[in-house]
């Protein structure tokens, strides 16, 4: 049986309440650059505010943002959000990590409208397994905010918002698309109102794509490995309905679903093994909103969120780990004055493992959380509080104050102050032979200064500072030759420079970022493995005429991987797109431009430079 951390080296070679999209939709190839500051996000406070005003440091990805991206799944999107870097063994499909502020991919939680999708057994969602073909827009919320969402939101939360219908007539697009590697793309959607008067609305998106990929691991590295290309498999599905009973109560369901088959290699297998992972993440949820007096709006969402993988080795089955996250989530929204919003909540979490590596009990999390959030002349407050009970290791309590200061109309200063943990995974705590019983929860304090400048006609500049110290950090101590138990022996710490700008010049749209810092092992005074000292990205788009073209810069600097050390790199992406009429449009991308030899993990390869074409029709 393999332990934790042979598994999890196995793998990597293969609540929010349901409110109202705030921000109207974008056309694709339409310029964007207008709604910079009208932007509304509801993922930094757990309620509608305007992207300028969040204290902690937040990022908006809109529909616009995703047409004009070369990405094609969440992790690849993510490489252009401030204080993110995305590791990958191999092409699309593989396993992707999520490094969110130097914090690990276990630290950061990720959300789909809301509900947890995360293993269980892992500790951390696939990512690699949500494609943007599904994706209504996406929010990152960077920095400790357990007192928000609970257990893993130290390094952040990003959250996926699906797509959702729109108070117009019923229409349809579709689009199919070609390119390297034998790539295969096939989109299918419709979305509108079902009666004249926009009470009931509707989404539904299907999609496909196939490719026959590229050896994963490099045989200078694992000469084990088998040498073949590994193609990988997504079929994907999204869709909601919302009623609108009158003009304060309105309820509906959401579902999402992506299946994955991943070809992987093995680094400690045979060179003739053939691997595959098939995977399935998915959320259903119900939801209902409700405005009982002019000063109490309230949300219930009843959701599950699943994580399914089982791997296969010449066709024979080898393991399964199913995850099941049941959540109950009861919000309400308290308008003391116009200024002035406390929002206060209950939630309940049932997660529960089936596998035939090792049996663990259903856990269950109650949890309570309060927040605060007021306004006093140029004077802004952010206050939260949360208690999470768990039934296998006991409570733990998470805090975030905020405090933020209009200097002019334009410039803003803030710092805030927060305590955030993580929760032991199931393989922490009960993984054969490795797991730890008593082991407590991951703790981190941080601290956080910003200085931010916002107007029309640039938009939203930011310079942070932020410091996170960890203790009770969980780690695999060898107890005997070849045993390893969990124990919470580690400290880290994690401080640095974080510059984002989202905003334009002129009709040049520009998203960038900038990150600077040092992530450390404190008890063995090394880097923590794959945390770049310095990473950048830069988007820039522009509409032309009929046109929309950009490009990408990703810069990533040197950084230390557990079995050596990885170079820097810096890879540039193109896109255009053309509108042939007011429906049909033709896309082409050439993604690394400059045909980079670059590893995101120690030993696996990364694609090289490709050429990818779309055509499409959207019913006007």
């Amino acid at each position: 049986m393999l332990s934790p951390i042979a598994r999890s080296v196995l793998l990597a070679s293969a609540g929010l309440p349901h409110f109202a999209h705030a921000q109207a939709a974008v056309p694709a190839g339409a310029d964007s650059s207008f709604t910079v500051l009208s932007s509304v996000v509801v993922t930094a406070e757990r309620g509608p505010q305007a992207l300028a005003d969040t204290i902690p440091q937040t990022s908006l990805f809109d529909q616009q943002d995703l047409a004009d991206t070369t990405a094609t799944d969440l992790p690849g999107l993510l490489q252009l959000a401030p204080g993110a870097q995305i590791s990958r063994t191999g092409g699309p499909g593989s396993t992707a990590s999520l490094y969110l502020r130097g914090a690990s991919s276990t630290q950061s939680l990720v959300l789909i409208d809301g509900v947890r999708v995360d293993s269980v057994s892992l500790g951390a969602a696939q990512i690699a397994q949500i494609p943007l073909d599904q994706i209504d827009h996406v929010e990152v919320v960077n920095g400790n905010v357990s007192a928000l969402y609970g257990s893993g939101a130290i390094g952040g939360v990003v959250q996926v918002f699906t797509k959702d219908g729109g108070e117009h007539p019923p229409r349809f697009n579709f689009s199919v698309g070609y390119g390297s590697y034998h790539t295969q793309t096939q989109q299918i959607g419709a979305n509108g109102a079902l009666d004249k008067d926009g009470r009931t609305t509707f989404s539904i998106s299907l999609a496909r794509s196939k490719d026959d990929g590229f050896s994963a691991l490099n045989p200078r590295g694992a000469p084990n490995a088998n040498p073949n290309a590994n193609g990988y498999l997504n079929e994907s599905i999204s869709a909601s309905l919302r009623h609108k009973f009158s003009d304060k109560w309105d309820a509906g369901v959401s579902y999402f679903q992506s299946n994955g088959n991943n070809s992987y290699d093995n680094a400690y297998g045979a060179p003739t093994d053939l691997n595959n992972l098939y995977t399935k993440v998915r959320q259903v949820s119900a939801f209902a909103n409700g405005k009982l007096t002019d000063w109490w709006t309230t949300h219930f969402i009843v959701s599950e969120g699943d994580d399914r993988s089982v791997s296969n080795t010449n066709g024979v089955y080898s393991g399964r780990f199913d995850t099941d996250n049941r959540q109950y989530t009861w919000q309400n929204d308290f308008a003391l004055t116009a200024q002035q919003k406390l929002r206060v909540g209950y939630e309940h979490l049932d997660q529960s493992l089936d596998s035939d590596a090792f049996a663990a009990p259903t856990r269950r999390v109650d949890s309570g959380f309060a927040g605060y959030t007021a306004r006093f002349g140029r004077n802004q407050v952010q206050a939260n509080v949360r208690r999470d009970q768990y039934s296998d290791f006991g409570g733990a309590n998470s805090y975030y104050l905020g405090y933020g200061f209009d200097i002019t109309s334009h410039w803003k200063v803030s710092a805030s102050y927060s305590d955030s943990f993580r929760a032991p995974s199931f393989d922490d705590l009960y993984y054969p032979l490795s797991g730890n019983p008593s082991i407590q929860p991951e703790r981190s304090h941080s601290l956080e200064a910003a200085l931010q400048y916002a107007s029309n006609a640039l938009g939203v500049m930011r310079l942070s500072a932020f410091q996170a110290r960890y203790s009770n950090m969980i780690d695999y101590q060898q107890v005997t030759p070849g045993i390893y138990l969990a124990e919470n022996v580690g400290h880290a710490k994690v401080q640095g420079l974080e510059g984002s700008w989202s905003g334009h010049v002129g009709k040049t749209d520009v998203r960038a970022s900038l990150t600077l810092q040092n992530s450390v092992d404190l008890d063995n005074d090394v880097d923590l493995v794959r945390r770049a000292r310095r990473f950048a990205s830069l988007a820039v788009n522009r509409s032309i005429a009929g046109w929309r073209v950009g490009g990408e810069w990703i810069v990533s600097g040197p950084r230390e991987d557990s079995s050596g050390k990885l170079g820097g790199y810096g890879i540039v992406n193109l896109s255009a797109r053309y509108n042939i009429t007011k429906a049909w449009y033709v896309a082409a991308q050439i993604q690394n431009l400059l045909n980079k030899d670059y590893e995101a993990a120690y030993s696996y390869n990364s694609p090289r430079r490709g050429a990818y074409v779309t055509v499409g029709w959207q019913q006007q």
